[in-house]
């Protein structure tokens, strides 16, 4: 496993070693030393599996408390999956990164909680499966616009097809309850 550092800290591309043949493949998605060795969690407690068609984008969500650390990967076409930087104290706040995933690049992103999570689907279809680090807490869940003009994402989407939920979302100077890189570890 190649485990790639973005601009936003704490956000990984994971980039398995995959071994195919005519048979087809095989590839390690989780290795408890290897994660540990890179600094990553080897604690997940949810896994998640959606499926979506061309268009659709989910997010941006963050859970406080109950902050999910994720980590993503398509395993039916491609997502364009992104990781905002909502810490109020890091350096990197307001920032994101925005990284193709795919089945057949079979790149995976650790997303650390503390970060606005997103993706939209720029093929046919696509399904994403995701482990995450606390449990899903809809009551502690809060959506950030998908276009906030603060964080000026660029989406290979212009019309994307949203949840009501997602469509109500705040701009991220809205909000009042954002993380702090401290709160990486909350679990009330």
């Amino acid at each position: 496993m190649n485990f790639v550092k973005t601009r936003v800290p704490g956000v990984i591309i994971v980039e398995p070693q995959v071994f195919g043949d005519e048979r087809g493949f095989f590839m390690e998605t989780f290795h408890l030393e290897k994660f540990s060795a890179a600094g990553l969690p080897t604690h997940f407690v949810q896994d998640n599996h959606s499926r979506s068609e061309a268009g659709i984008l989910r997010g941006l969500h963050f859970q406080r408390p109950h902050a999910q650390g994720k980590l993503v990967r398509a395993i039916v076409g491609e997502i364009y999956d992104v990781a905002v930087d909502i810490r109020t104290d890091s350096p990197a706040f307001g920032q994101w990164v925005g990284v193709t995933l795919s089945a057949s690049n079979k790149r995976q992103l650790w997303v650390p909680p503390g970060l606005a999570h997103g993706f939209c689907v720029t093929s046919d279809l696509a399904e994403v499966a995701y482990k995450c680090t606390d449990l899903y807490a809809p009551e502690c869940e809060t959506s950030i616009i998908w276009n906030d003009p603060d964080l000026k994402i660029d989406w290979p989407v212009s019309k994307p097809i949203l949840s009501a939920r997602d469509k109500d979302g705040q701009s991220l100077s809205e909000i009042t309850n954002l993380p702090m890189m401290a709160d990486k570890h909350e679990n009330t």
